[in-house]
């Protein structure tokens, strides 16, 4: 082979220890089953429309009536084919925004839409257009609410429980449940039970993953669809604390802008520099959440602010092809649908999606590489172009891989460095151009031996 290898994970290791004692602390920590299951369907959506929609507003003001929502049709089924053609595999609706107005025939306040002109309920609707189209269902409930009389008392956690129970039970499975931490600068100062919350949750729907102030799924920490280099899944084990997520969470309308600004100053969560100095560590993954429009409720002076198909598509292999889910908002309009704009650019984002592994030149399964596997090499049959690397590791492991290097080989047998990587974890995606004959995967640097799932080129 006309290359130097250099050194691998076989070797030194790049420096680091590969399998003493404080290395088995970090691959020790594994996803549960609900998390290993999110990251098979790594990429869906979000409804936000209720109150806001009707009123063109972000948030509520805390004055408004049930009256006030006047949107009299909506087409739950159009809203499911849109995301559908995107690739998306589930839909998580805002059952309950701050403003504290529910989209579901709650008994236990009557600013709920069945006391509007629509008088129906859209949580059930949208879970069943869900279902008859394979899609997952989720729910939005917000914890602050801005209308409900006790909250801030101790009887407000009863009422959120006792509303989280009807969703729960009422409307199917439900595979992901969203908290967030936004809370008005004004608002009265409590404490959410969130202990109580999750518990109602294990008990009610177990295969449920928690977010964003929650167990399972970790806030990437901005609303513009960006990522860290290196986005680990182990983790400390306080990052899922929900007083620190509230505190960088939204404190007004119109923070969603400083949101969409990338904060650098936690850029490294999970390396062996952060991990040695916290004494416990937790399996935490990201999720990118961002809107397909500027603003999280429909408007429609926004229509020209929708992202482009090149932007969506991007955002897309910085978080899915970056071992992280990707949550995106795709909201409804007042007249009850999704907007055409927005429905083009959803299909044409799909197509893209797909494009990606359509034409495999080889596809192969790996497991637990040998001692002696420094690197993995591959030949095709032909001179191929490339347009496409799609690695995977086995999580179930761990998250394993810290560096790597892509070689590519030309037709006249010599090798090109391609990519320089670091993690694996989930789902490493690399844009690759050029016409090439074989290559060679080195691992660099590993956590113990590396459990490979999969490795995919693609033309």
């Amino acid at each position: 082979m006309k290359m130097k290898l250099e050194k691998n994970w076989t070797t030194d290791n790049n420096g680091f220890a590969l399998n003493d004692s404080e290395v088995q602390r970090y691959i020790s920590v594994v996803p549960n089953e609900n998390q290993l299951t999110l990251q098979e369907k790594p990429f869906y959506a979000f409804f936000h429309f209720g109150m806001n929609t009707a009123n063109d507003r972000e948030w509520g003001a805390g004055v408004e009536t049930a009256k006030d929502f006047d949107i009299t049709k909506i087409k739950p089924e159009q809203w499911v084919k849109a995301v559908k053609d995107a690739g998306i595999t589930g839909v998580i609706l805002t059952c309950k925004h701050h403003d504290g107005f529910c989209l579901w025939d709650t008994k236990y306040t009557d600013f709920n839409v069945m006391n509007t002109k629509i008088h129906t309920d859209i949580v059930k609707a949208v879970a069943d257009a869900c279902y008859v189209n394979d899609i997952d269902f989720g729910v939005y409930l917000s914890p602050w609410d801005m209308h409900e009389p006790c909250y801030a008392t101790p009887e407000y956690n009863d009422y959120f429980v006792n509303q989280l129970t009807e969703l729960l039970t009422n409307y199917g499975e439900i595979f992901e449940v969203w908290f967030d931490g936004a809370k008005g600068a004004n608002a009265k100062a409590f404490t959410y039970d969130w202990k109580r919350y999750y518990e109602t949750i294990h008990k009610l729907q177990p295969k449920a993953n928690i977010a964003i102030c929650g167990e399972d799924i970790r806030w990437v920490g901005n609303e513009a669809g960006k990522a860290r280099k290196n986005e680990y899944s182990v983790v400390p084990a306080s990052l899922r604390e929900c007083e620190s997520t509230e505190k960088n969470s939204q404190s007004s309308e119109g923070d969603a802008g400083r949101l969409q600004k990338v904060d650098t100053m936690d850029e490294d969560l999970g390396s062996r520099k952060v991990l040695e100095k916290n004494a416990y560590l937790a399996w935490y993954p990201a999720e990118v959440d961002v809107s397909i429009r500027k603003g999280w409720f429909y408007h429609k002076k926004d229509d020209r602010t929708v992202k482009s198909v090149r932007k969506l598509f991007n955002i897309y292999l910085n978080s899915v092809g970056n071992n992280c889910t990707l949550l995106l908002n795709i909201p409804p309009t007042d007249k009850g649908v999704i907007c055409s704009k927005d429905v083009s650019r959803l299909k044409a984002l799909g197509e893209k999606i797909k494009a990606i592994t359509a034409n495999p030149v080889i596809e192969q399964s790996f497991g637990e590489l040998k001692s002696d596997q420094g690197y993995i090499e591959f030949n095709f049959a032909q001179p191929t172009k490339l347009k496409y690397f799609v690695a995977k590791e086995d999580i179930s492991k761990s998250q394993r891989v810290e560096k790597f290097d892509l070689y590519l080989k030309k037709s006249n047998g010599k090798y090109k460095k391609a990519y320089a990587g670091t993690i694996i974890g989930a789902r490493r995606i690399v844009k690759l151009k050029g016409t090439y004959t074989g290559a060679v995967l080195v691992i660099r640097q590993s956590r113990s031996t590396p459990y490979i799932k999969s490795v995919g080129f693609y033309g």
